[in-house]
């Protein structure tokens, strides 16, 4: 059996069906395979025999291990290698797509846009790899895989496996590593040492050929190429290609520089040029202005004649730096987008994002139903914003570093964390564990951070390709942290902003907001000043806002993670909605977005709700700071609530419609009515009172024991008492010894207890997701029911007991038919109406009258909300340089 192809089936039988060649290149020939195990398509890479021959198979097999641990969403990962037969081989994905080699055959040139994109991907590619010390040394057009749109590096790290398996013996097989067109100089002389700034001049020269249709050298043969290579300094990309931004021509400059020294210092560094457009580089600026780059022969009479035209040229291109780096003008827009196109009302989400080089900016706005999010694309040369296909019910976006991806959560369940091209496409999704609502941001070391759904609450992060979360922080509970979210990831991997909460559970006007920092180096978290949200300018500063609106910065000393400066301000009217929930971004060229408005926290009203969502304000002259749910009395003709008074919490309670409100308890929060409504239960510290609800005798002790909140049963001889983790019940009379009712991870000291006392209905985060489920009252471990569907808080029964409604994540409320009986039915559930301009419901939860009203307390003034208001600044570095210099 002599046949190749036939040889490699046989071999390989065991483990891949051989169907097919797909091509051959100058080290290996590509076959097309079926994975019997995996019950997938890869594509089975055999090295030529004549190189084989002189390898040896166990070390060849060693290095090339190391390239298997590289996970990258754009380096195309290895599956398998070894040896069959004399054969040596490596196994990949097979992607259905085409390379870069086939359409530039097919196409010549690529837009400007897509070119850079795709070579800031390829970089960030690299700069991964050469974090893990692998260095691919063969980067050209046939490497690259496009995936709809995306790029893929293939063949990572093989050309190192094979010289270093082949123990400099490469000359015995008549092979070179690297192609011609794309070597770097010193790939060309064969120098020993490579580094990564060699693979910097081969990205280089394969984006010179996407903007221009060739490679910076061509020749008849490939000693011509190698020659031009070395002593032929490359014609400026603008020469062939008018369209070219200077920044992409000087960048483009840069990495193809002879001396390696003279390029990026880091891959990273060449995406970050592409994306500056105030990206300068001498020696470009010099061939430019000059009209014509001098063609300099390397150590030849002629370079050495045309040194004095390079002093001149330099020295052009001082001044020209000079004029490029003046100061810029500051400049402040604000942008309306239709209702349509507007921003989604979600209370718990973060709703901007700006890529690296400020071009596209992407916002969770409305979806296509009502009540729902998805994420939009506006380029800002458009005039429109345009919807991202495949990200329905998503919120929390966050650009990839190189502008081509963004990440975001979805709320219906499961709760996930995803990945998306802005020009659409698969959706990937990288985990729905540990998921949360509050925040996500994608850094610059390939890891993407996000709000941790964790016990004791903090950040987690994942790999940008996928794996296993892992956790970052937790909440300090012995300091009094209550969460750590919004992460913002610091340049390099250094650290990550967080905002710091520090009180009370699901109560935001009880909590305080502090603008954190952690320590990649040490682990460790510190607060570093009061704020809601921020984020980290590359000009060395914190921009921020307080919990009033107040845009502020301040110096920031990026490697020891502290202000060095004082604090100044930027501008007011930053919208900061409910929980303290604001959206600010900003790009590495000094562009700031946020959204605008006043703060949503502060005086709120009683409104009755119809079913069809029409509301009607209960009493138009009265109003107040209040901290919580309305809660009904029993005859509906009183509401008792709790008043944010200076630092505490008070116990109101107003008689409807229009009836006098009074105060019923000093100190107090949580109130809940007796059966007969003539008194009420409420929690001050750690203790239960009860207090006639007229107010005709002081509060009086129930019992203790640290206490979040408590009701009575329907017949008066339960009292359930609910803690942030569980519920418990003891009898009201006798035995008091109190026993756990419910144990389910909750979330809310709320649950709801049938009008028949049959059943007890409750959220609980058991699963990752806030979901609503019912159990008998008072064996509740007799049995349990999930009764929401996409996710539910805060659960009310209707006074008959046969509806229940509760909320989902995006504020909308549901209803759920229930059977009567002693055995639980409950129905589809059918959504109502939005609920957005009300809640969050987890925070200001509603009731529900005889006559099928929803109470719910709103915002004053916000009857009619306008649209949000986006307000974009232009070189906001020099107003920070100049407002906040650093020391």
């Amino acid at each position: 059996m002599t046949d190749p192809q036939d040889r490699l089936t046989t071999a390989l039988a065991d483990r891949y069906r051989v169907e097919r060649q797909l091509g051959q290149g100058g080290m290996a020939t590509v076959y097309l395979a079926h994975d019997l195990k995996h019950d997938r398509k890869v594509a089975i890479k055999v090295l030529k025999p004549e190189l084989a021959a002189v390898l040896g198979a166990e070390r060849f097999v060693v290095e090339i291990r190391t390239t298997a641990a590289l996970q990258h969403p754009h380096i195309l990962p290895l599956f398998d290698s070894g040896t069959a037969d004399g054969f040596l081989y490596y196994v990949m994905p097979f992607i259905d797509g085409e390379t870069l080699r086939t359409k530039l055959d097919r196409e010549t040139q690529l837009g400007v846009d897509e070119a850079v994109h795709i070579a800031g991907d390829v970089a960030g590619a690299l700069h991964y790899a050469h974090t893990h010390g692998v260095i691919h040394r063969d980067i050209k057009p046939e490497n690259i895989l496009l995936h709809d749109g995306r790029p893929m590096v293939a063949d990572f790290g093989i050309a190192l496996a094979v010289s270093a398996a082949a123990g400099g013996r490469m000359t015995e097989t008549g092979l070179s590593l690297g192609t011609p067109h794309y070597m770097s100089p010193e790939q060309a002389t064969a120098e020993k040492e490579i580094t990564a700034r060699s693979d910097i001049y081969s990205v280089g020269s394969v984006l010179y050929e996407m903007l221009t249709g060739n490679p910076p050298h061509v020749g008849a043969s490939a000693q011509q190429i190698i020659m031009k290579i070395i002593t032929e300094t490359a014609e400026p990309v603008t020469k062939f290609r008018k369209s070219v931004p200077p920044h992409v021509a000087a960048a483009v400059a840069r990495s193809l520089e002879k001396l390696p020294a003279d390029r990026f210092e880091s891959a990273k560094a060449f995406a970050d040029a592409l994306a500056n457009p105030g990206y300068t580089h001498l020696s470009f600026g010099g061939a430019a202005a000059g009209g014509a780059q001098a063609r300099a022969k390397v150590l030849t009479p002629a370079f050495i004649a045309m040194s004095a035209l390079a002093v001149a040229a330099t020295a052009f291109a001082f001044v020209g730096w000079n004029r490029a780096n003046a100061p810029k003008p500051v400049s402040r827009v604000s942008v309306f987008f239709p209702d349509s196109q507007g921003f989604g009302a979600g209370s718990l989400q973060m709703r901007l994002a700006i890529s690296a080089d400020g071009r596209r900016v992407v916002y969770a706005g409305a979806g296509a139903t009502p009540g729902t999010t998805r994420l939009w694309l506006w380029s800002r040369d458009q005039l429109r914003p345009v919807p991202i296909p495949g990200t329905e019910g998503a919120i929390n976006p966050s650009f990839s570093p190189s502008g081509t991806r963004v990440a975001f959560i979805t709320v219906s369940p499961p709760r996930a964390l995803r990945t998306v091209s802005v020009l659409g496409g698969p959706v990937l999704t990288l985990t729905d564990s540990l998921v949360d609502l509050g925040g996500v941001s994608w850094g610059e070391d390939g890891y993407i951070y996000y709000d941790g759904h964790l016990e004791g609450d903090g950040v987690a992060r994942i790999r940008e390709a996928g794996g296993n979360p892992e956790i970052l922080s937790r909440a300090d509970s012995a300091t009094g942290e209550f969460h750590h979210l919004s992460p913002s990831a610091l340049p390099d991997g250094r650290g990550v902003l967080v905002i710091i909460t520090r009180g009370v559970a699901r109560d935001a006007a009880a909590r305080t907001f502090q603008v954190g920092v952690f320590d990649a180096r040490s682990g460790t978290h510190k607060g570093l000043l009061a704020g809601v949200g921020a984020v980290y300018a590359r000009s060395g500063h914190l921009v921020y806002v307080t919990g009033e609106g107040a845009l502020m910065a301040a110096p920031f000393d990026l490697d020891r993670l502290e202000i060095s400066g004082e604090p100044t301000s930027l501008a007011d009217g930053v919208s900061v909605r409910r929980i303290n929930r604001t959206d600010l971004a900003i790009s590495s060229d000094g562009t700031l977005i946020y959204s605008g408005g006043t703060s949503t926290e502060g005086l709120r009203e009683l409104v009755w709700v119809k079913r069809d969502g029409t509301p009607s304000a209960v009493d138009p002259d009265w109003s107040g700071p209040l901290a919580e749910r309305p809660v009904l009395s029993p005859d509906g003709r009183s509401v008792a609530l709790a008043l944010r008074v200076g630092g505490a919490r008070q116990v109101w309670v107003k008689q409807l419609d229009r009836g006098p409100a009074s105060r019923v308890a000093e100190v107090g929060m949580n109130p809940s009515w007796s059966t007969d409504g003539r008194m009420l239960l409420f929690t001050a510290a750690t203790e239960i009172l009860r207090v006639p609800a007229d107010g005709s005798a002081m509060p009086a002790v129930v019992r203790g024991s640290g206490i979040g909140a408590a009701q009575y049963s329907s017949d008066g001889q339960w009292l359930v008492i609910g803690r942030r983790g569980d519920f418990s019940v003891a009898r009201t009379g006798g035995d008091t010894t109190e026993r756990v009712l419910v144990a389910d991870k909750m979330t809310q000291v709320f649950g709801a207890l049938s009008p028949d006392g049959r059943w007890f209905a409750y959220q609980s985060d058991e699963t990752g997701q806030g979901q609503v489920y019912v159990r008998p009252f008072p064996d509740a471990a007799a049995s349990k029911h999930l009764v929401s569907v996409r996710g539910g808080v805060t659960p009310r029964w209707s006074r008959s007991g046969r509806e229940l409604f509760y909320g989902d994540a995006v504020e909308d409320l549901w209803s759920v038919s229930v059977a009567p009986g002693p055995v639980f039915r409950a129905g589809i559930p059918t959504r109502l109406f939005s609920a957005s301009r009300y809640g969050p419901l987890q925070t200001f939860p509603f009731d529900v009258s005889s006559d099928g009203r929803f109470l719910f307390t709103r915002p004053v003034g916000t009857q009619t909300p306008r649209p949000d208001e986006l307000i974009v600044v232009e070189n906001v570095f020099e107003e920070l340089r100049a407002k906040a210099p650093r020391r």
